[in-house]
């Protein structure tokens, strides 16, 4: 064998080591949202479960910023019991209209059928916490 092919053997071994070790991370800043089904939210709020609406687009630079903050929060066990629905901004306009949502990047929590605070464009973990934890 030829030392090139040995070494680009070698190097796509590292590259396939690395997108595997990566594949885990990607999968945990995935989001933790379930599409938002009228059913789904109905449900939850019957049960008397803390919610969130989250009001997203895909190409807003506020929600990109939420998403994470959102995934640290709700991994907290603080937060295991809330349910997460995204409202998709663009798709979704008459669900947008329901909520009262004006814009995107809007928070909205539930504790069962009863509104308990709403948010826009915050992306301080702190304060989104506080919102939350309202809903508990």
């Amino acid at each position: 064998m030829s030392p090139t092919i040995t070494r680009k053997s070698f190097n796509r071994a590292v590259l396939a080591a690395a997108v595997a070790a990566l594949l885990p991370l990607s999968a945990a800043l995935a989001s933790t949202a379930s599409p938002y089904t009228p059913a789904a939210f109905k449900a939850a709020q019957s049960a008397g479960e803390p919610v969130l609406i989250e009001i997203h687009a895909d190409w807003c630079p506020t929600c990109k910023a939420q998403t994470p903050i959102i995934q640290r929060l709700t991994a907290d066990p603080k937060f295991a019991k809330l349910k997460v629905f995204r409202v998709d901004f663009d798709g979704q306009k008459d669900v947008v209209k329901q909520f009262g949502a004006t814009m995107q990047s809007t928070l909205i929590v539930f504790n069962g059928a009863a509104e308990k605070g709403r948010s826009v464009g915050d992306t301080k973990e702190a304060s989104i916490a506080s919102l939350l934890a309202k809903a508990l």
